[in-house]
């Protein structure tokens, strides 16, 4: 059986919604934030069916696990039945951590320009790092066949990136959606928007 992988970045955050930097740092979900994660578990929910032969496996920072223990709760799951995988974890980003991207910007004007600015943080991972670890999880097999991963914006994109075979000038051109999900498998990735069940049932 082909391998198959739910890829979801956790909801917004106090930091997410004050274009502060995180990284390995963290903050909060915000009411927001909780909003979507919960219409992740009910789009997944739907798009599922069966849960039970699922496993949910998370960032170990609080951020990821806060979505993951909502998400989990829309599909029936127990929240301790979330597994903390580190190497889900976001890109370490060093000195810049908690900076506000506006400031940061108006400081290093040409950071605005490079598309892979972020791997520039003095003190943060380098992206072959990054590559290496996500490769490790992706070419593990004890991962299993059905898997449900709460992880992170960059870290995602990195994900979604070498699982393409992506150059690294379309890698940074993808998306972090905190509103959708991606569906991986068979070296595909489709992209799914997540509403929530109030929000499905005053469209039908």
């Amino acid at each position: 059986m082909s391998r198959t992988l739910y890829l979801l970045r956790h909801g917004q955050t106090e930091y997410n919604r004050d274009r502060r930097l995180q990284g390995q740092c963290d903050s909060p979900l915000t009411e927001l934030g909780i909003e979507q994660a919960r219409a992740m578990g009910a789009t997944l929910r739907r798009e599922l069916g069966d849960t039970n032969s699922w496993q949910v496996w998370a960032s170990p920072l609080g951020r990821a696990m806060q979505t993951a223990r909502l998400v989990s709760d829309q599909l029936g799951l127990a929240p301790d039945a979330v597994r903390a995988e580190p190497r889900l974890v976001e890109v370490g980003l060093g000195d810049w951590e908690t900076m506000h991207v506006p400031t940061l910007h108006a400081v290093q004007p040409e950071l605005a320009t490079r598309p892979d600015w972020l791997f520039s943080a003095p003190g943060g991972e380098s992206y072959a790092d990054v590559a290496a670890r996500v490769m490790d999880f992706l070419d593990d097999a004890e991962r299993p066949e059905r898997l449900i991963v709460i992880a992170h914006g960059m870290l995602g994109r990195v994900l979604r990136g070498i699982y393409l075979g992506l150059e690294p000038a379309a890698m940074w051109q993808q998306d972090m959606p905190q509103d959708a999900l991606f569906h991986l498998h068979g070296g595909q990735v489709g992209r799914i928007a997540c509403v929530a069940d109030e929000a499905a049932s005053a469209s039908a």
